[in-house]
């Protein structure tokens, strides 16, 4: 006997029309390749920073705004907790690993945008731990954008790794307030709230 496209149910027409649920894209390549840029972006302009402004006087621009020099942070991010580098490191990977970890399980563009950011950020940092003076772990990383002040003084001197962090801190803390998830549902919805509408229609 032939599908039929339509069934009666107490006299009224019902269609079957089930439609194909198309497959969700884990946003992994999402994650890696922007995470790369950044740190990319990051590697290259630090490398530019030491051959460029080293023993240098501080480059002002726009007015004074913003200046360009060589600083070494051995802290966190904006020079935060100084000479705790060892651990900042030890963070920093742990960090790493689990942001790749969960990589495949990730399905939200925000939070792959988000978590990219504090990677590639992370990363950056990362490598000047690891070999830059003055060893292993606690290599001072290089800072380069000072604001309104040629030295720190008005907020700390900064670098793209940071600013990166940063803002995938705060694009993070945004997405959480907003109850997404990293499979990109919210709270009450997908498939209980699936459940919920199947269960009506058969009672």
């Amino acid at each position: 006997m032939a599908d039929r496209p339509h069934e009666r149910e107490g006299g009224a027409v019902t269609e079957q029309a089930d439609q194909p649920v198309r497959p969700r894209r884990s946003k992994a390549r999402l994650l890696l390749g922007l995470a790369a840029a950044v740190l990319a972006l990051d590697v290259g302009t630090k490398l530019l920073v030491v051959a460029t402004l080293s023993d240098r006087e501080p480059l002002r621009l726009l007015g004074g705004a913003v200046y360009l020099t060589e600083a070494r942070n051995t802290g966190a991010a904006f020079s935060f907790a100084e000479g705790a580098t060892v651990v900042f490191t030890l963070i920093a990977v742990v960090v790493v690993v689990v942001i790749v970890r969960s990589a495949r399980r990730l399905f939200s563009t925000g939070w792959a945008v988000a978590l990219a950011l504090v990677l590639g950020g992370a990363l950056g940092n990362l490598v000047d731990r690891v070999f830059r003076d003055p060893g292993f772990l606690r290599g001072g990383v290089v800072d380069s954008i000072s604001l309104f002040d040629p030295y720190g003084q008005v907020w700390p001197i900064f670098n793209v790794a940071d600013s990166a962090i940063v803002c995938g801190g705060v694009l993070g803390a945004v997405l959480a307030f907003r109850g997404v998830e990293f499979d990109g549902g919210r709270p009450g919805s997908g498939r209980e709230a699936g459940a919920t509408d199947n269960a009506g229609v058969g009672e």
